[in-house]
């Protein structure tokens, strides 16, 4: 393997200091003169006709700075892609939680007592809530101008609640079914789930002096922010100013356009900065956590599990609006065929609006639910023909020269690789611990895979006069540690220490188009731009070097804060040479490339469970999490990532469920909304298989939302071995166990 001086090193954080000292700056914390605070108020109905909005006694309380209604930001429609959302509700509206007017006011208490006095007419409409009961012919269709939206994934014969509906196959199913020796169906549901994100979606608009539009916003994806925010508000996006600050946490749900549009409204009609922050029961109830999900898995299968054709249908519920995902559907649901090699695969996903709280992005996007279906399904296929779960996998899985199951070829695969690690690291084969008392053992196993998405960022790396170094990024790190990955980048080119290079994040204008933080790519996309912007920086100094001492450019290396003469071991001290240029020396680069990798990287999940037949509680006692990692960049940060996913993925399997109840979030706070503590961190190891076959100048893969999607179905599988019942819908509670092993044996 290439060896690296600073890279594969463990690094802490470049930002941990400022943030668990309370110096970040975030949204909340930027203080503009003259700031409002905006308040909304929300519909209590999932369905209604407005009839009547009464404001008078909210315009008249001493504070209140504007009030504003449906009416005054009638047409203007706003979304990621696909713009369906309207910055307050239109004579409708479709969730209860939707913004139906707002407030600005000179505080908060204020805002909310002027919202308080706002009285809301309604005439209540049937509702729709779920996939399924949309899509009968006497379901009333949530948005019948929908084919008038702009970014409809394609458009429709007529309006359908139906919005999207993308398939993706390979080959023939019905040949490879009548070829099969077995055909194997289940059916898996998933809940809703929320992000859990500890900073709240927050901004602040402000229309300064020359009419720009400055926004500061819990946003990982200003460059889309800025152009969504002029299409909706019909300006030039050159007018709009995203400002860089501290995002705390994402996980997919803060890369859409959010409040800005209301504060923007707000703005324009005060003459004044506007500021609105959700508080944590908005948050729950009405912000865009990731799709409840119905899978149907169809199987022909060989009596020695090899895998002939697969069928797939998935509903997924969208709620009320699509506006909060990026290509107005989910690219995930194709990860369903899982990274095997079978000839005739087909997947069908089915978006549809229900009048339930609009659904987004969440790390993985559509995976997680994909994932979990499949590989329970390949469990119950092992079972059925009585063969080893473990040893299926090895016979189908993807191997190098393979193509995958819709057909997509990647190079370097190290699949089998990552299975035999994980069996072996968590003792798989090892007999099960004795049984003790009611309590039962057993182990599952999982895979999953997915390639680093594409797109544009930018970098520059400077020598400042003084000698300091600076790297420039437009990437908003949402939380994912590559600030400090680009420091040790740029470190290992420059030949520096990382101490010595300082990063600063440009702001919208500062450059071009960014992607955004997302699809694992943001080390892809930096060790790209960074790699080649401190090439072209070093190369610069160089030249100057060359110019100022009279020594050959081809003879010169630089060694922290010195540069020395290779043949003859001269030396310069970098800050007197570059005082004497009195002027910074940089190299810039560009990343250009939208599609996904040419290489995947592989996951593989070992659950151990503790399964208690009388109670049906379970306990997860150990769990193994396998990566097929290419080059690591930052041992310390992988870790965390592969821990942090893990424990999302463990949530999204035993215990996380945004509840709704005719329409209503029943889990309005975290009291109710339970997410995992540090009780329910089991003994956990995370093992980096690391290689030279990554991609980009550093050989990497991602790892950003891979550990996430495996977690479910290894906890699943774990359970059937423990007590030989399946349960297919999550999350995984003792009551469903229970259930479960109460009809097995009454």
């Amino acid at each position: 393997m290439v060896s690296y001086r600073v890279i594969g090193q463990p690094t802490p954080r470049t930002d941990g200091t400022e943030k668990v000292t309370g110096a970040a700056r975030y949204t909340a914390d930027v203080q503009l003169p003259g700031t409002l605070r905006a308040k909304a108020l929300r519909s209590p109905l999932p369905y209604a006709r407005i009839i009547r909005i009464d404001t008078a006694r909210a315009r008249e309380l001493p504070g209140v700075h504007a009030v504003l209604t449906g009416a005054d930001v009638r047409g203007v429609l706003y979304g990621k892609s696909y713009r369906d959302a309207t910055v307050l509700a239109q004579e409708r509206v479709r969730f209860i939680g939707e913004q139906v007017a707002a407030v600005a006011a000179v505080d908060e208490e204020t805002a909310q007592r002027a919202v308080d006095l706002i009285q809301v007419e309604y005439e209540e409409l049937p509702a729709v809530l779920d996939p399924l009961g949309a899509l009968r012919e006497d379901a009333p269709i949530l948005h019948p101008e929908m084919n008038s939206y702009a970014g409809l994934p394609r458009p429709l014969e007529k309006p359908s609640n139906a919005f999207s509906r993308e398939v993706r196959e390979k080959g023939d199913v019905e040949t490879g079914f009548a070829q099969a020796d077995l055909v194997v169906e289940n059916t898996f549901t998933m809940a809703r789930v929320h992000q859990g994100y500890l900073e709240p979606h927050s901004c602040l608009v402000w229309i300064d002096q020359q009419d720009r539009v400055q926004v500061w916003a819990s946003n990982k994806a200003p460059h889309s922010l800025k152009q969504g925010l002029a299409v909706a508000l019909g300006i030039p996006p050159e007018q709009v100013c995203v400002n860089p600050v501290v995002i705390g946490g994402d996980f997919g749900g803060k890369g859409a356009i959010w409040d800005e549009p209301l504060c923007y409204f707000l703005a324009l009609r005060t003459g004044r900065p506007v500021k609105m922050v959700m508080d944590y029961a908005e948050e729950l109830t009405a912000a865009n956590p990731r799709h409840p999900a119905e899978v149907r898995v169809t199987t022909g299968v060989k009596r020695d599990g090899t895998i002939v054709t697969c069928d797939i249908e998935g509903y997924f519920n969208t709620g009320a609006y699509a506006a909060f995902v990026p290509l107005g559907f989910l690219p995930g649901p194709r990860h369903a065929v899982g990274p095997y090699r079978i000839p005739d695969a087909r997947v069908r996903a089915y978006h549809v609006y229900t009048n339930k709280v609009p659904a987004g992005h969440m790390r993985g996007p559509g995976e997680p639910q994909a994932i979990f279906a499949m590989e329970s399904h390949v469990d119950v296929i092992a079972r059925t023909l009585g063969l080893d779960p473990a040893e299926v996998r090895l016979r189908n899985v993807i191997r190098e020269g393979d193509a995958n199951a819709l057909g997509e070829l990647y190079h370097d695969l190290h699949g089998a690789e990552t299975i035999e690690a994980a069996l072996e690291a968590s003792g798989y084969h090892a007999p099960p611990p004795a049984p003790d008392g009611p309590v039962r053992y057993g182990r599952g196993v999982a895979i999953g895979e997915r390639a680093p998405g594409g797109g544009q960022t930018h970098a520059a790396v400077t020598f400042r006069p003084d000698g300091s170094v600076v790297v420039h990024t437009s990437i908003f790190d949402q939380g994912s540690g590559t600030y400090t990955t680009i420091r040790q980048m740029a470190a290992d080119v420059l030949g520096m220490s990382p101490e010595r290079i300082d990063v600063e994040v440009w702001d919208t204008p500062e450059t071009g188009f960014d992607s955004g933080a997302g699809a694992s790519r943001n080390s892809r996309m930096a060790s790209e731009a960074v790699h080649e912007a401190a090439r072209a920086a070093r190369g610069a100094l160089f030249a100057l070097a060359a110019e100022l001492q009279g020594w050959p450019q081809d003879r010169i290396a630089l060694e922290d804060t010195v540069l020395r003469r290779t043949d003859t071991g001269e030396r310069a001290e970098l800050s007197s040479l570059l005082a004497r240029a009195r002027a910074p020396v940089t190299g810039s680069a560009d990343f250009d490339d939208t599609t996904h990798a040419h290489v995947t990287a592989f996951t593989v999940q070992v659950a151990e469970v503790a399964v208690d037949t009388e109670t049906g509680q379970v306990r997860l006692l150990r769990f193994t999490s396998v990566h097929d990692a290419g080059r690591v960049l930052n041992p310390m940060g992988h870790e965390g990532q592969v821990r942090g996913g893990a424990m999302q993925g463990i949530g999204f399997g035993l215990m996380e469920e945004l509840a709704i109840a005719d329409g209503r979030v029943t889990t309005p706070s975290f009291a109710d909304y339970k997410v995992p503590s540090m009780a329910d961190i089991p003994q956990m190891q995370a093992i980096a298989i690391e290689s030279d076959g990554g991609i980009g100048p550093f050989n990497i893969k991602g790892i950003g939302e891979n550990p996430v999607s495996p977690a479910a179905p290894a906890i699943a599988n774990a359970i059937e071995d423990a007590v030989g019942v399946r349960i297919t819908d999550l999350p995984i509670t003792a009551e469903r166990v229970y259930r479960a092993l109460r009809a097995k044996n009454p």
